[in-house]
């Protein structure tokens, strides 16, 4: 590897203001476990708002970058890497795989140290760590495969693996953004019924009828239970998501839920917000479940997933509304704050 590469980066400076976007470098060697790669597309998620925004609090890392679902190509490896090789195709995603787990690696600009973690994507070039890259095939689309990082990954992976939704049972997801579209699609392909997809704006809403939703309420100007109670004449939900973390719509999910429903957590609250929950019905059956990722498995999703897409079983090109260069970064993430942007923002590099 040469002694010194120099690429853009979008940088997290401050917590609250906009990701600057400049040219840092990178010394070093690769060391054991790292892997070189050329991102060509990264998605923006909604935990790159909640790190901007500070949602878990104080950021000790700073300054460093961010960004965790890309498509990239495989440019060198270092020692001890033995699933990707020169030139191949990975997605990059956050939920660790198979292989080594490296070093965080360590970017310049100027004399100023800037961190990184295992993975980071709103740069043209990275430095991942081996059990954050997996190997798809070379035809695959670069904007779709980015959202295999996370967006697809973690929403099928809630939808099977924390809410275990069956056939013909009843679903409300609450927060219809770039996961929660994913979670309709997973719920319709598990024939759920109904699916209710609530947000705050209507285009969202829309396209969530795109990915299989049966009813949609927003919640802005519509009232989430009245509506939710005539859908199911007065029945209860089996399972509800939240994607919000807020307080009032965590304990109005578990309000709502049945007497053996699930009530799955995948919106990350603030720091100094809590939920007042009665947990004598968890004790005959209710469940609240929290979700990291929707425990997915990457080695083993991806392609499960990738087959679903590779013979039109499942709707990807819709859930891409924005394309963003770089340079472009705050208006996306501007966006997304707002609703402007009713799926996912891919920024091409």
């Amino acid at each position: 590897m040469e002694s010194c590469r120099k690429f853009k980066a979008a940088i997290l400076f401050k917590q609250n203001e906009p990701l600057v976007v400049e040219e840092i470098e990178f010394k070093s060697s690769l060391k054991v476990g790292q892997v070189l790669v050329k991102i060509h597309t990264s998605g923006i998620c909604g935990s790159q708002l909640g790190e901007i925004t500070g949602a878990k609090g104080e950021d000790k890392f700073l300054p460093h970058l961010l960004g965790h679902e890309a498509c990239a190509s495989v440019l060198e490896t270092g020692p001890g890497v033995k699933n990707v090789n020169q030139d191949d195709l990975v997605v990059l995603h956050w939920r660790p795989s198979v292989g080594i787990q490296s070093e965080p690696p360590v970017y310049f600009m100027g004399d100023r140290k800037i961190n990184a973690g295992w993975v980071t994507t709103f740069n043209s070039l990275a430095i991942v760590s081996e059990n954050r890259c997996t190997k798809v095939p070379k035809s695959t689309n670069h904007d779709l495969a980015a959202m295999f990082g996370c967006a697809i990954t973690t929403a099928f992976g809630v939808v099977e693996n924390n809410a275990k939704l069956k056939m013909g049972e009843s679903i409300v997801i609450y927060g219809s953004g770039g996961i929660g579209l994913n979670m309709i699609q997973a719920s319709s392909l598990k024939s759920a019924w109904p699916i209710i997809a609530v947000d705050l704006y209507d285009n969202r809403l829309e396209l969530a009828k795109k990915m299989g939703a049966t009813h949609t309420i927003n919640a802005s100007y519509q009232n989430v239970e009245n509506e939710i109670n005539e859908i199911l004449n007065k029945r209860k939900i089996d399972v509800f998501i939240d994607n919000t973390g807020l307080p009032k719509i965590i304990e109005f999910g578990y309000k709502i839920t049945n007497d053996f429903g699930r009530l799955v957590l995948v919106g990350v609250p603030r720091l100094d917000n809590k939920s007042l929950i009665y947990t004598l019905p968890m004790h005959f059956g209710k469940k609240i479940i929290g979700s990291f990722g929707g425990e997915s498995k990457p080695h083993q999703d991806i392609p499960r997933y990738l087959s679903l897409f590779d013979n039109k079983i499942c709707n990807l090109e819709s859930l891409i509304t924005t394309h963003i260069t770089l340079d472009k970064i705050n208006e996306g993430v501007d966006d997304m704050k707002s609703g402007k942007t009713a799926g996912r923002v891919i920024i091409r590099l």
